[in-house]
């Protein structure tokens, strides 16, 4: 996909806006046979959960916010490799996306990014997860056809969540057969804290769907997460520790040479598995991704 270079003077942007607009109205409504032999939607993600839902429908963004941090944290889907980095998600690069010249600028907002700063330059679609009234899962279901509607790929969105459902149920069904114990899932940023995931998150539903039991019942807060110090995963006992990547080399060897964390129960007794990255504020890959994950280890 071709990126635009030549640049745009503050003066045309309210004109050059109307067109845009117009444009990805008359697109979004298209059927999907019409709307792709149409100019393809320009698409701009400034943050890691839009830009995994927009790339699993089958839409390749121009560019997105921190790539890096996408392939160390997201993994997957992977983006195209002339996908651009527009800087970080507290701090887009205005002027980049200006000369980019967007149909379309998805992102969650609410964590210091302003949607008016952004509506200025093209429509916008807003990932409004963990609002606290809907489970993430079911919530990333429902948000997963609205983007495909504003994107004129309605059969594309039904199609991903039927691909889902159905990863959910083979791992169900592989794992009953492996007749798991509780499990607690964390994510390590210093040897002595991790995130460990309950009661309102992404993790939780899936191993809700799963039919497997949290062992961390401890309190979270809105996102789903609680932080807290090694020693308190004790609290666990002997159950299955899942520990998400990455985690960075020096804190890896930290907690090789902790003696905290080589006295937890899991510890001792050789229960700490490390999958690949899963993003836990994620959709519907997302989900998919944990639960294959935890279905082949």
């Amino acid at each position: 996909m071709s990126v635009a270079t030549n640049r745009a003077s503050a003066a045309d942007w309210p004109g050059r806006r109307a067109v845009v607009v117009g444009m990805a109205a008359a697109l979004a409504g298209l059927p999907l046979r019409a709307r792709a032999a149409a100019r393809p939607l320009r698409v701009i993600c400034l943050e890691w959960t839009s830009a995994e839902m927009v790339l699993s429908l089958g839409v390749a963004p121009i560019a997105i916010c921190d790539t890096k941090g996408y392939q160390d944290w997201v993994a997957g889907p992977a983006f195209p490799a002339g996908t651009i980095d527009l800087g970080s998600r507290s701090e887009p690069n205005i002027e980049l996306l200006m000369e980019l010249r967007p149909d379309l600028i998805c992102g969650a907002y609410g964590y210091g990014l302003d949607e008016s700063t952004f509506k200025r330059f093209a429509w916008t679609f807003t990932v409004p997860f963990y609002t606290g009234t809907t489970p993430p899962l079911l919530h990333a279901r429902q948000e997963t056809f609205r983007l495909g509607n504003t994107l004129g790929l309605a059969t594309e969105a039904q199609r991903l969540v039927e691909r889902v459902d159905a990863v959910l149920e083979e791992a169900k069904t592989k794992l009953a057969r492996q007749a798991q114990g509780p499990l607690c899932v964390v994510s390590m940023f210093d040897d002595r804290h991790v995130r460990v995931y309950g009661a309102g998150s992404l993790i939780q539903d899936v191993l809700d769907q799963l039919g497997i039991e949290n062992a961390w019942q401890g309190r979270t807060n809105s996102w789903g997460f609680s932080t807290v110090g090694i020693e308190e995963l004790v609290a666990i006992g002997d159950a299955r520790l899942i520990s998400l990547d990455p985690i960075p080399p020096h804190i890896k060897i930290r907690i090789d040479q902790s003696s905290l964390w080589a006295n937890l129960p899991c510890v001792r007794n050789g229960r700490v598995t490390t999958i690949p990255p899963v993003w836990p504020f994620g959709g519907l890959a997302a989900a998919a991704r944990f639960a294959e994950f935890l279905a082949s280890t």
